[in-house]
Order: structure tokens, then C-alpha cells, then sequence
């Protein structure tokens, strides 16, 4: 594609991730938002006035008959997401899907195929990749600055109720494992650059209505020797958010999404990381580079299924403890 042609992007998922990728991609020369679809024509429409988007419609399938959209963004619930990754790249799409990639090992290993036969870019919102504070630990561990040693990771929520990010209800059910963990697990194995060998998970109690657990604790060991330990809760009452201590040879950090400060509470200045303090802006930046380029891109399907993998092992070893 040339680098002078615009690229038109089409938006599945008018929530308020989808609002947060319209708002990165107009900050992205050369791209166009061209369409939204959301749960229904209704709400597509409302989105696209709030928003600015020139067309708005009924279903995927319509914004995937359109000749003049060149790629798509899903930010839609994830029991939806393997299936419709799969639609834009049989389409003729090159596909951004919102973390997670898929809600079983097969279907993500269906996406995997269908996209390595279709040659077109295809890439999980794996955020925590771009993420600044954690894209400035990831660099030191390149120039062999710093070896990981330690991963610990807090990822609390308090979601006793079905809502989503803006508190509205939802039609599906989110889960610690499929969801919440595979940012950090793919996060371990990107910054040790070292295969995860061995995997442990425990979970509480099932909950009465939403049918998930609400608190889970995962523990993994990358090839390099290097550990992680991940908690995570729908229980907790406060502060809310991901907490991650990278603890290494040469210092300690701690990194909440776009901020860093080493072990010592010294703040960390991040703001020359990249061209954005934005982590979604710099996910949709490298979508676009990738397929202006006819490369790969950081966290493609390829490089995030191990992830996958090691979510579907986890599963296993939970059902066999009779908690899942």
C-alpha cells in the first residue's frame, strides 16, 4: 500500500474501548475511520455522530462488503472476537482484535491458520506491549541493562455485578483467566524473551450468577529462570487497576499503565518512549505501520498464541481441580 493512500478503517464495537481507538486513530495521519458497527443500527448511528465517523452500519457483515475499508478494528465482546477475526480475514481485511484473541485454545488456533493462509496483517490488542512504562523496562532487558527475574502483578477489579468499563450492564461475561491474565502472561514471555515452562493456577469460588470465579492466583517460570506471580480479583474494593513490580539484577520499577517509578517510588520520566503516552494509540500506530509495510506486527496472532497455549494448559489444570 503506499504510504500517500489513505487507510480506511472500519470500527466493530461502539463501547469504550471503541471510543478510545477512534480517538487514537484520528491522531494517526493517513487514516480515515470510515465506518462503525455496534450492537445495532441505533447505537452504531449515535456512536458515529458522537464520534465523527462518516457511516454507520447494521452488522459486520455489511462493513466487510464494503470495498473501499481496508482493515478492521474489533473492539466487541470477546465470545464474539475469534469468529469475527476470522469473517475480516476471509473478508480481505487486515484485523486488529481487542485482547483476547479468542476464549479457547482452538479457536485461537483457528484464527492463526485462516490468517497465515491469508497473508494479511492480523494483530491481538496485547496493549501492555506498548504500554511506554513497560515498552522503557523492555528495552533495558534488549541492551542487557537488566534481567528479569521477578514479575509481580496485581490485576483487582471490583465486579460483583455483570458491568462493563462505564458501568453499563453487560450481555456477556468477562473472565480473570481468558481475559485479565492473558495481558500478563503474554507481557512475562515478551519481556524475558523467554519461553513460559511451567504454569500453576488456583481459583476461589465459583459465583452463583456470573458462573466465573471472582479470584484466581497464577504462577509461571519462563525458560531463563526468571518468575512471575499474578493475582488476580473481581472482589477488590479499591484502588482498581493492573500494578506490575519488575524486579532485576541491576533495580526494582513499578509500572500502572503509562507511569513508572523504581522500587523507591522515584518517578520515572517515560514521555520520550515513543511518539504517545497513548498505549492504544501506539497499538493502532503499529497496526497501520504493519500493514503500510506488508510486515509483521508486534503482537500478531503468531507471536501472542503461546500465550494461548499456556492460557488453555491453565484451564486444564483448573478443571481438574474441580473449580472451573
Amino acid at each position: 500500500m503506499s504510504a500517500t493512500q489513505p487507510l480506511r478503517i472500519a470500527l466493530a464495537g461502539g463501547g469504550a474501548f471503541g471510543a478510545k481507538h477512534v480517538a487514537a486513530l484520528r491522531r494517526i495521519d493517513g487514516v480515515e475511520v470510515a465506518a462503525v458497527v455496534s450492537s445495532g443500527l441505533e447505537s452504531a448511528t449515535a456512536f458515529a455522530a458522537e464520534h465523527g465517523v462518516a457511516q454507520a452500519a447494521a452488522t459486520l457483515d455489511e462493513v466487510l462488503a464494503m470495498d473501499d475499508v481496508d482493515a478492521v478494528i474489533l473492539a466487541t465482546p470477546t465470545p464474539l472476537h475469534a469468529e469475527q477475526t476470522q469473517a475480516c480475514l476471509r473478508a480481505g481485511k487486515h484485523v486488529q482484535v481487542e485482547i483476547p484473541l479468542a476464549d479457547s485454545l482452538g479457536d485461537a488456533e483457528a484464527c492463526l491458520e485462516l490468517q497465515e493462509q491469508s497473508g494479511l496483517v492480523g494483530m491481538v490488542g496485547h496493549t501492555r506491549r506498548f504500554n511506554p512504562s513497560h515498552q522503557w523496562v523492555h528495552r533495558r532487558v534488549a541492551a542487557g541493562e537488566l534481567a528479569l527475574q521477578q514479575l509481580d502483578v496485581q490485576t483487582y477489579f471490583f465486579r460483583r455485578k455483570n458491568l462493563n468499563a462505564l458501568g453499563q450492564p453487560r450481555s456477556w461475561t468477562d473472565h480473570l483467566l481468558w481475559h485479565h491474565a492473558a495481558h500478563t502472561v503474554d507481557l512475562f514471555a515478551w519481556q524475558t524473551g523467554s519461553p513460559i515452562v511451567q504454569a500453576n493456577a488456583v481459583q476461589g469460588p465459583i459465583h452463583p450468577e456470573l458462573g466465573i470465579a471472582m479470584d484466581m492466583s497464577i504462577q509461571l517460570r519462563a525458560a531463563s529462570g526468571a518468575i512471575c506471580t499474578l493475582s488476580l480479583s473481581f472482589n477488590n474494593d479499591g484502588p482498581l487497576g493492573t500494578f506490575f513490580r519488575y524486579i532485576g539484577d541491576t533495580g526494582t520499577y513499578l509500572a500502572r499503565y503509562d507511569d513508572l517509578s523504581t522500587g523507591k517510588d522515584e518517578p520515572i520520566d517515560v514521555s520520550s518512549v515513543d511518539v504517545s503516552m497513548d498505549g492504544i494509540e501506539l497499538q493502532d500506530r503499529e497496526f497501520v505501520a504493519a500493514i503500510r509495510e506488508g510486515r509483521e506486527p508486534n503482537s500478531s496472532i503468531a507471536q501472542v498464541m503461546p500465550c494461548y497455549r499456556t492460557l488453555a494448559a491453565l484451564e486444564s489444570q483448573l478443571a481438574a481441580q474441580g473449580t472451573s
